[in-house]
């Protein structure tokens, strides 16, 4: 696949024109070998202009700022902290230069957070960085957050279909009005920067990141930086541009977060130069152009070195050939991955030309480190000197030292007229009708009469957090329910609701039961929420080993009912046998909050004529088999039925290419996270549980408290809390496992853990194999030789929970946990294996 783009890519380098590149160059610029072996060659890369004219009033405002300033104060401009770890009396004590809210740091610490709790938020910490202090002048804030597809933390708000979705509808004044219109849901709410667009152009769609970019396809990807970029910030040169109903955009992740290898988040993306700078880097001159105020540097690598040090590709290519004068932020903790560094200490990345870290939890001791090295001319008071004046000079042309704390900012005071919109959700809707694409129409079956009885059955169809995906609420976008989004629309409600206008009727029901037949089913399934790593794929199988979608589209159309599938996903999936059991076939994305809008292209008007026609072109290239760049694609890149078309789907393969069983038998929980066909609960003494999908939360009872931390990677882990002697973790199969084989070896059940708190020995661990029988091993003792707030790996022999009573030929239950008030345990993985630090010893 990456071949065939980056051949298209050289066949169309002058179009659009910022992405060519010369076809003869002379190599004369800097060259800075990396660990393979490999050259970056600064010159052979497309040129970006900056669209801002040289400012002599903003530079003389930038330098008499600067010389007020003390090292302290500079330093303090330099670092970025979450608002769940830092108060507002510490940004102004520290001077810190911004904040965040990341994916799961909600006011009120609740993920239904509403616009007025945000706007309270951001006014506490404008009044406290801005509050009058003899000893410095004050500097306003910048507050970033993900606003990735619309003001997607916030109850209430408009919320578009994902990236890869809107690739489809190849439409860039589309993505301007997306963007104009998360602009001004973000300003209402008092917040001035969003971390978006994401310019990734992903090249294997197991990456778990990959809805969030628009497209395989370089080319489309640098039509949208553009329209996107206008439309967050404005267009230079117009009254528009960053005034108070725009907010600062960020071009990222910076580079090649789309082309790491096996798809892996935060990988390796071990590809040549070429391929670097003619398909990766596609999207950052055409948003240089537009004039993206921040650039944030990627968690990946390219050939073994991190993106967050590299200084050749930040400072020689980013900002010096490419011309960019914007400033240059690090991801979440990313600078903690660069070998030598950790989260709380860093010159590397600052030296490598970041101006900014993002140190959400670990922003106190970065600032002291940080302070201690520029002291020390580790980091060159050139180089710290550089980086305030290219924060404070976007904080200027971002007018935020004039336009006021944001309760008097007009924009906030009309929250309510501006937050969900109907004007923007009509611009959603507009965007889901245009971004869905028809994969199959046998019998010309859509468009739908919907005068007729029409049953909507599937997991998704009325589920509106299955239709948003992650980004939405949360982080990973779990644990939501359909009331947590007021004004969206499910697209089964949709549909319901044009039939009962049309005068047909409908039915909503997941499991596919019906009181009268009907006429037509339209299935709706698809992806669990995800984001990040959280998303990551072995292949591209759609749920392996779980054929309860299969299983409903094929037991309707058994019965004689034309079936409709709308499948919901993030990315294009190998699902022949899906498209097979259905009539007609929608892959309908993550369409946001306005399911509606699928009703308008699947209907007929009421007089039989159509209301609107499929308008998506395939932005992704969909797989003929599970097994990444095997042969050629099932549809091309490009490739969208409409109405007029007439054509049959011939049968397709069901040979997927992978073979074995796809439920993982041996991998329970993975980065806090119950892995897919498992259910992961926190049950109380009574027996009621609660999900352990979202952090934190608490039994029922109270008895047991979770809550989220880092590992090794942002929240891949979970911290529970013991306030009573009862409670228990919980992971529980969908189908009974046979591990009698594993029995027999030296396998054990590892659980990567943390110990906090031991008061007591009262800790078991246990494998579950029906009502009635368990196998329990105490694990006390071993705990209480481990060194507290270490992280380690304890094994319990297979063959000791036979021994304490479990059946090994029936595990429903492979892994449970229960201990006494105080404990406090983190855990982050729960596996079979051999791989261990200690092994408990066998005690009943």
């Amino acid at each position: 696949m990456e071949r065939a783009v980056l051949a298209s890519v050289r066949r169309l380098r002058r179009v659009p024109t910022v992405l060519a590149v010369a076809l003869a160059c002379a190599c004369a610029g800097s060259a800075w070998a990396v660990d393979d072996g490999s050259a970056v060659h600064p010159d052979t890369w497309p040129r970006a202009t900056w669209p801002l004219p040289k400012d002599a009033a903003l530079e003389q405002r930038v330098a008499t700022l600067m010389a007020k300033m003390t090292l302290e104060e500079k330093v303090g401009q330099l670092i970025q902290a979450d608002i769940l770890s830092v108060t507002p009396e510490e940004v102004r004590t520290y001077h810190l230069g911004a904040i965040l809210a990341g994916g799961n740091s909600k006011p009120r610490h609740t993920v239904t957070a509403t616009a007025d709790e945000w706007k309270a938020a951001s006014e506490t910490f404008y009044r406290a960085a801005m509050a009058p202090n003899d000893k410095h002048e004050p500097i306003p804030l910048l507050f970033g957050i993900d606003a990735v597809h619309g003001h997607n933390n916030v109850v209430g708000a408009t919320l578009f279909p994902q990236n890869s979705a809107l690739g489809n509808a190849h439409d860039p004044e589309l993505i301007r009005q997306i963007g104009e219109a998360t602009a001004a849901e973000v300003r209402a709410t008092g917040i001035n920067w969003t971390f978006a667009p994401t310019l990734a152009v992903p090249q294997d769609e197991r990456w778990g990141r990959a809805y969030e970019g628009y497209s395989q396809d370089p080319k489309l990807v640098a039509q949208y930086a553009t329209a996107m970029v206008e439309g967050l910030q404005g267009k230079v040169g117009t009254p528009q541009f960053l005034d108070g109903s725009h907010v600062l955009a960020s071009a990222k992740h910076f580079l090649a977060d789309g082309g790491t290898k096996n798809g892996k988040d935060q990988g390796d993306a071990q590809i040549s130069e070429a391929t670097l700078r003619d398909i990766h880097a596609a999207g950052y001159p055409p948003a240089i152009d537009a004039g993206v105020q921040v650039i944030m540097a990627s968690f990946s690598s390219w050939n073994g070195r991190k993106m967050s040090a590299d200084k050749a590709l930040i400072t020689d290519v980013l900002k010096q050939h490419m011309d960019f004068q914007g400033l240059v932020v690090g991801d979440w903790n990313a600078h903690g991955q660069v070998p030598g560094c950790t989260n709380d200490d860093c010159p590397a990345s600052y030296n490598a030309g970041l101006d900014m870290l993002m140190a959400p939890d670990s922003w106190r001791g970065l600032y002291e480190h940080t302070l201690a090295e520029v002291k020390a001319g580790t980091i060159p008071m050139a180089r710290l000197d550089d980086a305030v004046a290219r924060i404070l000079r976007v904080k200027f042309r971002a007018g935020l030292f004039e336009q006021g704390a944001p309760s008097t900012q007009p924009i906030v005071q009309k929250a309510d007229e501006v937050v969900g919109s109907a004007a923007h959700r009509a611009v959603a809707r507009r965007a889901v009708r245009e971004s869905i694409v028809l994969l199959k129409n046998n019998g010309g079956l859509l468009p739908l009469d919907p005068r007729k009885h029409i049953l909507i059955a599937g997991e998704s169809a009325d589920n509106i957090p299955r239709q948003n995906g992650g980004w939405t609420l949360n982080w990973q976008g779990t644990g939501l329910k359909n009331e947590n989004f007021p004004g969206a629309q499910s697209i089964g409600a949709g549909i319901a609701e044009q039939v009962k206008a049309a005068g047909g009727s409908a039915q909503i029901d997941v499991d596919g039961h019906f009181t009268s037949k009907p006429d037509v089913a339209v299935v709706v399934f698809g992806e669990d929420p995800y984001a990040e790593f959280q998303g990551d794929l072995p292949n591209l199988m759609f749920k392996p080993g779980d054929d309860h979608d299969l299983e409903l589209l094929r037991q309707l159309r058994g019965q004689g009912i034309p079936v409709v599938a709308v499948f919901l996903s993030g990315r294009p999936l190998w699902v022949n046998r899906e498209i097979n059991a259905a009539d007609a076939f929608v892959a309908g994305w993550l369409p946001g909050s306005e399911g509606g809008g699928l009703a308008d292209v699947l209907l007929r008007k009421r007089d039989g004529s159509i209301a609107h026609d499929f308008h998506g072109k395939l932005a992704y290239s969909w797989p003929a088999t599970a097994v990444v760049g095997q042969g050629k694609p099932q549809f091309a890149l490009g490739y969208g039925l409409t109405y007029a078309d007439h054509s049959t789907l011939p049968r397709l393969p069901e040979v997927s290419g992978i073979t074995g069983e796809q439920i993982p038998v041996g991998n329970y929980l993975d980065r806090g996270k119950g892995v897919h066909g498992y259910t992961f609960t926190l049950m109380d003494a009574k027996g009621a549980s609660v999900t352990g999908d979202v952090a934190p939360t608490s039994t029922p009872d109270g008895s047991l408290h979770m809550s989220a931390l880092d590992y090794k990677a942002q929240e891949d882990a979970r911290r529970f809390s013991w306030q009573s002697d009862s409670g228990e973790l919980s992971i529980r199969a969908r189908a009974p496992l046979d591990l009698d084989r594993e029995t027999n070896g030296d396998v054990l059940l590892v659980t990567t853990l943390r110990v906090d708190a031991l008061p007591s020995q009262n800790v078991w661990i246990g494998m579950g194999c029906g009502k009635g029988c368990q196998g329990r091993v105490q694990l006390g003792k071993t705990l209480s030789k481990l060194p507290v707030g270490q992280w380690t790996r304890v094994g319990v022999p297979l063959k000791c929970l036979r021994a304490a009573g479990a059946d090994m030929h029936h595990i429903d239950q492979p892994f449970a946990w229960g201990a006494g008030k105080g404990t406090e345990i983190a855990i982050s993985r729960v596996s079979l294996g051999t791989d261990i630090d200690q092994v408990a010893e066998c005690v009943k």
